[in-house]
């Protein structure tokens, strides 16, 4: 069973990502790592407001950072996170049980 603190940061986990701006940028980083001004350019926000949810999911640890040279580019933080993610697109994709 987890403990309350365990629960408490995860329930903090899905306050972030029930933010539909955060979740479009960490699906956005799910296939390839990608940087701030390309996430900006693909969901039609700017590059300010990017950063700044980019630096909230960072201290969630759901995103990662690799700096190569002037560029950063963010990828999903690892495959718990990618793997939760794809998981729920095919729920969500499944058609829904008729229930009575």
């Amino acid at each position: 069973m987890a403990s309350d603190i365990d629960v408490a940061e995860l329930a903090g986990v899905f306050r972030l990502l029930g933010d539909t701006t955060r979740l479009r940028i960490v699906l956005a980083c799910l296939d390839d790592p990608v940087s701030v001004g390309d996430i900006a350019a693909q969901l039609e926000l700017s590059p300010s407001l990017v950063s700044h949810h980019l630096r909230l999911l960072r201290a969630a640890r759901l995103v990662k950072a690799d700096r190569q040279g002037k560029q950063v580019f963010y990828a999903a933080a690892d495959q718990h996170v990618s793997g939760v993610l794809a998981d729920m697109l095919v729920h969500m994709a499944e058609p829904r049980a008729e229930t009575d």
